[in-house]
């Protein structure tokens, strides 16, 4: 009888041995057979997923935003009534859950190299950039939202302009990204966090800034 696969456990596997593949070699030096070989599947298995370079590029993105959108919802049930909270705890929870987009371990290391390096790939190849331009959007929308529950909850300083303040912490996260992935020998996954809250001690109305949250 042919041996059953299950199609979700064979697609983690091929997103699992693809994400390592492409924080070694780079995504756009990622290829079928190294993906296959580090998945120990024949290359005849992957061909179901993609058959080109660039089906493999836009898999590996589409697999990245899946995987962060599922884990930030998981985070939200988690957290429940954000105005059920002492203020100085929302920032906390806050940071916690926009934490989920930065690379403080190895699976989101991988997750945020494979952003990178689709969206560099994506600036001169317009095959890329729906998604880019997705995942850019999507990441504004996500900032604006918590920045809003904050606003609602009473915890930002009043006046805050609340679209300025979403490209800033959409800029913030990014650089953070960029130099922790570049550079964790320099930003570390505590500094990373240092940062993400002050930046939003500085927002609210709370003096002082509260203590990290990992």
């Amino acid at each position: 009888m042919p041996k059953h696969v299950d199609p979700d456990a064979r697609r983690r596997l091929v997103v699992d041995a693809l994400f390592r593949v492409v924080v070694r070699e780079g995504l756009h030096r990622t290829s079928l057979r190294a993906v296959a070989d580090e998945a120990q599947l024949n290359i005849g298995s992957l061909r179901h997923y993609f058959a080109s370079q660039q089906d493999l590029m836009r898999f590996a993105m589409q697999s990245m935003l899946d995987r962060a959108s599922s884990r930030l919802l998981e985070h939200v049930e988690r957290i429940g009534d954000l105005e059920g909270h002492p203020r100085p705890e929302q920032l906390q929870l806050a940071a916690g859950f926009l934490a989920e987009l930065l690379p403080l371990d190895e699976q989101r290391r991988a997750e945020v190299t494979v952003f990178l390096d689709f969206n560099t790939a994506a600036r001169t190849n317009p095959a890329f950039g729906d998604l880019s331009r997705q995942a850019a959007e999507g990441t504004r929308w996500l900032m604006r939202r918590v920045l809003t529950r904050l606003d609602a909850a009473g915890t930002l300083r009043p006046g805050l302009d609340l679209d300025l303040e979403s490209e800033r912490l959409t800029a913030l996260l990014d650089g953070l990204s960029l130099s922790a992935v570049l550079h964790p020998e320099i930003l570390n996954p505590r500094a990373c966090m240092d940062v993400l809250l002050a930046h939003l001690g500085d927002l609210s109305l709370i003096v002082g800034t509260p203590g990290s949250a990992h």
